[in-house]
């Protein structure tokens, strides 16, 4: 193909072929003269892709696409994304594939293992004995359903794409977004971190009270009450501490022993399971001897009693025995014994009567208890004197907890967690989309099962008050649960005992795996450190941090007080689950796409439901106190974590709402009451693209207080093909100084082939909908008169007539280098507003929102209004005062009079002299840098006396004179005299040989034009042998003398009085204050009077440090009514 292609070009006249001469220009699609590309079209050369070769780094064939995807493997739990990962050179290296698993020893299996656990074989009879079958039956049914619920959320999740290793928090942060993310991933590490302590205190517990109870380094042998528990607390943290120290070290050596044990410890699970079903089919027709001794209806312990019995007979005599002894204070039978001993007797009755002896009826209802009440059997006679207190209270067998229904939710709920191993292992699944579902299902499936039967076949089979003996102080110290296992209870305590450990470590090998994860995801910036770890990838960090947590539900030493705590954050991460679920579905994103069927939007919202009344069920405070910790760490991560973009589900409900807001907003315009400042912020740029006036952000973000919309609005120009990088820069330049003045807000750039067109078009079409500005802000031109072509000055007019057509407000800040940065505080100072015209209240509304930020809080506030000469001046006070109060705005009021003046001839010869300026512009065909000059001196004629020097190529005697701009300060003062002085004559000499007036100062021959001050005259002369065509410069003196025997417009004499005098005022009462709102007047109707109209301005505002002027867009902003 390249040879071709190369042999067509040279036929058709190649680089070196005669021709023009000009270098050809080369291909679009093959530049043979790079040899980079000529490599590239010899890689595709058969491939038929020429016409795409030059977008192959972007957009790569598609056997290759489908060949990558065909070798995609999972990255190891705690990655970065997979994007990422792809450019890493170490990630690239293929690792050696471990052998993948199926459904049943990848999830099933692991599920099974998680979820099966310490609570069922320690917790899970005297669960049945207190809750009765069908309160527990009505807990164990409530908690299956959550899990599964969410099992079935999470497998559509799960199934909605490739899953990479992270399981669950990789699910719920890409489906909720970084906070929610961050958020539930930190309580579902919390949650298994507990859940390790948890695992930890059922080992010691089987341990200490079970295998060697003699290993207890705090006796508790002889103690009663609270010491005993004491002591049994103090063995669980120090046996506990040994325990976790152990199996971190276990972890940190290596995971490898962990994994390769987990099949030992699940075989332990489930024979011990096996056993128990066994001996419930043998306690059938064969009940295994298990008597319980009981005093009256009081269970006794059976710890230390050789026989059931108060005395016996050996011989022909009676023989007290241990339990009189105990009750007793001698052997003998005219002993004084205690009175409950002496009026009870001592019976047997069959701990395990069997699955035919028809106890499920007595066991069907609740028995709740106090601390320290003695267990008691229903059914039985016993005397009892209620004002006797109980004596001898340790030879019963005491509730060592006060136990009530939500309780046994919180205890219950950690055995039907672990639903999340099988998706935690999706990075070693054959197939997770098909296994993760599948496998979860089953397992919550068989658990359930599991758990409920066991929930009837206890109340079945074991007496009530075996069932609420929760250490089995009653069956000589045996596991409750093993007492009906066959062949032996030992099988159920070895087995629960290994299980407990194999579940503990595996807690420990998961939580910080899960942390690295989260912490290499960067959502959450303090957690950065926890990411890193040992060579091999294990995290050494985080292992530490995780044992130190668990090390805190260690010290809280009791099962029973931590369960309910990672019931907790496991609810919560449930709760997730289902809402992303949800959402999604709620949503139809385009993306969502399950492979897993079997789900829908109602389910997900009942588990989501379903876990927020357990939270709460379990512990009310626990419950706030979790969702504090994840509201803390959304705001954290919502404040200054990384910025990350996941596609997750709350942009998408984000976006839901904002379309439905906008369409709402559409209906139509605000009312009054609802009406603020959304605003259109018109920023310069420089050469650089960086904003020229950055303190027309600090002002944007004063004004917010209205919370409304801002939009910074930019143009760059040329055309969008070649000026898109710069726009793109002057965005993040936006961008960042937005930040940097922390407005809230959306930055716009548009590219136009000239900036008026640029700005008309943000004004046109910045927002969207219902959401638009109706505010524009933008800066007062600065130094228009020197303006090339004036562009400046006519730019900010057609803005102001734009605005004024759209029925927009206009704020202009003059000066806007003087206004405060965000940092400053003023801490004095007055807002005036002088009220001339009303506007909508815009002037009224502005210096409320100003003060209510920091800056100008201090600041009060005087309204000025202007009263004429036929206005009653004190009932306009009275009135306006009355008007501010119904507003609700406090502020000073003051009226001020204008008398009617005749006008000035300072101000008939200002006019004049701006419209001859107007004209001199119009009819002089100048060069660029002349006119620049020839603006300069007229403007500075009418400021008073600024003589115009001779140019370089003409005779001094034939020269237009002008003195250099300088000592403002003294032609200030010479203005004021002029004020006041007579009027000056203005003379107009022509010709060679004019002589200067008798008030003319000793100088060359000159012409007085505009406004002098006395003792200083301006002479212009005029020759009449100058070459016009070859100086432009100089004007035909026909249609100079016309120009300067103008008279001028009478209504601009008018408008430059009233600006004049209103002026004069304006300084009086306000040149103290830190800011001057004042109307601003409308423009030109025609485009002759632009200049003039920015003159008006500059008169109007002259001697003020910061002005604000104000345009109403037609419509009222404030109202008096509630």
């Amino acid at each position: 193909m390249l040879n071709n292609i190369t042999d067509c070009e040279e036929g058709e006249g190649g680089t070196n072929s005669q021709g023009d001469g000009n270098p050809k220009e080369s291909s679009p699609f093959i530049n043979s003269s790079s040899s980079s590309d000529v490599e590239k079209s010899q890689q595709y050369d058969g491939k038929n892709m020429a016409l795409f070769e030059e977008e192959m780094d972007t957009s790569p064939m598609v056997s290759s696409l489908l060949s990558s995807l065909a070798n995609y493997s999972n990255l190891p739990q705690g990655s970065k994304e997979h994007e990422e990962a792809e450019n890493n050179e170490e990630a690239r290296k293929k690792p050696v594939q471990a052998p993948r698993m199926g459904t049943v020893m990848g999830v099933y299996l692991p599920c099974m293992q998680n979820i099966l656990g310490v609570i069922l074989f320690l917790r899970m009879t005297w669960l049945v004995g207190v809750g009765g079958v069908m309160g527990t039956f009505l807990i164990v049914f409530m908690c299956c359903s959550t899990t599964m619920l969410t099992a079935i959320s999470m497998s559509a999740i799960a199934t909605n794409g490739v899953v990479p290793a992270g399981g669950s928090y990789y699910m719920i942060s890409r489906s909720l977004g970084p906070e929610f993310g961050g958020a539930v991933g930190i309580c579902f590490y919390l949650g298994t971190t507990f859940a390790g302590a948890m695992y930890i205190l059922g080992c010691i517990e089987i341990l200490l009270v079970y295998i060697v109870p003699q290993a207890a380094i705090f006796q508790i042998e002889g103690l009663e009450g609270p010491e005993a528990e004491a002591g049994m607390l103090n063995n669980m943290r120090v046996y506990g501490t040994i325990v976790l120290s152990l199996m971190a070290l276990v972890v940190f050596v290596g995971v490898k022993y962990v994994n390769k044990l987990a099949l030992v410890f699940l075989a332990c699970v489930i024979l011990s399971i096996l056993a128990v079903y066994a001996g419930v089919i043998k306690s059938a027709f064969d009940p295994p001897d298990f008597p319980i001794c009981m005093l009256g209806n009081r269970t006794l312990m059976s710890k230390g009693l050789d026989i059931c019995a108060k005395t016996i007979e050996r011989g022909n005599s009676t023989v007290t025995t241990k339990l009189w002894r105990f009750f007793c204070d001698s052997e003998f039978l005219n002993a004084t014994c205690d009175e409950y001993f002496t009026n009870n007797n001592v019976t047997q009755v069959q701990g395990i009567p069997g699955v035919t002896s028809g106890i499920l009826a007595e066991n069907l209802f609740s028995f709740f208890m106090e601390k320290n009440e003695v267990l008691e059997k229903r059914g039985i006679p016993a005397v009892v004197d209620p004002d006797v207190p109980t004596t001898n209270a340790n030879r019963y067998v005491l509730a060592d907890i006060t136990s009530f229904f939500t309780l046994l939710v919180g205890i219950y709920f950690p055995s039907v967690t672990g639903i999340m191993a099988g998706s935690n292992r999706s990075g070693d699944l054959q197939d997770a989309q098909k296994s993760i579902p599948i496998g979860t299902i089953l397992a919550i499936s068989t658990t359930s099962t599991i758990y409920m039967s066991c929930v009837i076949l206890f109340g079945a089979c074991v007496e009530g008050v075996v069932l609420r003996d929760k250490f089995g102080e009653g069956v000589n110290g045996n596991l409750v649960i093993g007492t009906l296992a066959w062949p032996s209870p030992w099988v159920i305590v070895f087995g629960s005992f290994f299980s407990t450990c194999g579940a503990g470590l595996q807690s420990l090998t998961g939580a910080p795996r899960l942390l690295q994860a989260i912490a290499r995801d960067g959502i959450i910036p303090f957690l950065r450190v926890f990411g890193h770890g040992k060579a091999n990838g294990e995290p050494t960090w985080a292992l530490l941090l995780t044992a130190s947590i668990c090390e805190i539900g260690i010290i809280i030493a009791s099962l029973d007080a931590v369960a309910p705590i990672l019931s907790m954050f496991f609810l919560m991460c449930y709760m997730f689950v289902n809402l992303a679920c949800a959402l999604q579905t709620l949503l139809r994103t385009p993306n969502w796409r399950p492979r897993f069927k079997f789900y829908h939007w109602a389910l997900s919202f009942l588990g989501m439901s379903l876990c927020l009344s357990l939270m709460f069920i379990c512990s009310w405070y626990y419950a706030i106190v979790a969702m504090g910790i994840a509201g803390c760490i959304y705001k954290y991560i919502e404040f200054c974590g990384a910025e990350k973009e996941w596609g997750d589900g709350i942009r998408g409900i984000s976006l839901s709402a904002a379309r439905y807001a906008l369409m709402r907003l559409e209906e139509g315009p605000p009312h009054t009451k609802n009406w603020r400042p959304q605003i259109l912020v018109l920023v310069g740029l420089d050469g650089e693209q960086n904003v020229e006036q950055p303190r027309l952000l600090s002002l944007t973000n004063q004004l917010k207080a209205g919370k409304g919309l801002t939009i910074v609005g930019a143009c760059v120009e040329g055309t969008y093909l070649n000026n898109h990088p710069q726009a793109q820069k002057a965005d993040q330049s936006l961008r960042k100084l937005m930040e940097t003045e922390r407005v809230k807000g959306f930055s716009q750039v548009v590219i136009s082939s000239n900036l008026r067109d640029a700005t008309s078009h943000l004004i046109q079409a910045g927002g969207l909908g219902g959401l638009r500005h109706n505010a524009v802000l933008v800066s007062f031109p600065k130094n228009w008169k020197q303006a090339v072509d004036n562009q400046r000055l006519r730019n900010f007019i057609e803005v102001v007539r734009e605005t004024t057509a759209a029925h927009l407000a206009l704020i202009v800040p003059k000066n806007i280098s003087a206004y405060p940065s965000n940092g400053e505080r003023f801490t004095e100072g007055h807002i005036d507003v002088w009220w001339i015209v009303h506007d909508g209240g815009m002037l009224m509304l502005l210096p409320f929102l100003l003060r209510q930020h920091k800056v100008w809080r201090k600041c009060k506030m005087r309204i000025f209004t202007v009263a004429q000469m036929d206005d009653n001046s004190i009932q306009m006070k009275k009135d306006l005062l009355t008007f501010l109060y119904h507003l609700r705005l406090d502020a000073e009021v003051e009226v001020v009079e204008m008398h009617d003046s005749d006008i000035s001839a300072y101000t008939y010869e200002k006019t004049l002299v701006m419209e001859q300026r107007s004209q001199i512009l119009k009819e002089m065909h100048l060069t660029k840098n002349e006119r620049e000059r020839e603006i300069q001196s007229i403007t500075d004629v009418s400021r008073g006396s600024i003589r115009r020097k001779n140019p370089s190529n003409l005779h001094p005697q034939k020269s237009i004179t002008e003195e250099p701009a300088g000592g403002s300060m003294e032609e200030k003062a010479e203005e004021e005299s002029l004020r006041l002085s007579r009027p000056r004559q203005v003379q107009l000499i022509q010709g060679k040989n004019a002589t200067p007036t008798p008030t003319s100062p000793t100088s060359p021959a000159s012409l007085s034009v505009g406004a002098v001050t006395p003792g200083e005259e301006v002479q212009m002369t005029w020759s009449d042998d100058i070459d016009k065509g070859k100086n432009p410069a100089v004007a035909n003196p026909e249609t100079v003398r016309d120009m300067f025997n103008m008279k001028p417009n009478q209504s601009n004499v008018r408008r430059m009085h009233h600006a004049q005098k209103l002026n004069e005022v304006i300084v009086k009462k306000s040149q103290e204050a830190k800011l001057v709102l004042l109307n601003m007047p409308g423009p030109p109707k025609n485009r002759t009077g632009e200049e003039n109209y920015m003159e008006f301005l500059e008169v109007l505002t002259e001697g003020l440090n910061r002005v604000l002027l104000v345009r109403g867009g037609g419509r009222e902003v404030i109202t008096i009514y509630s």
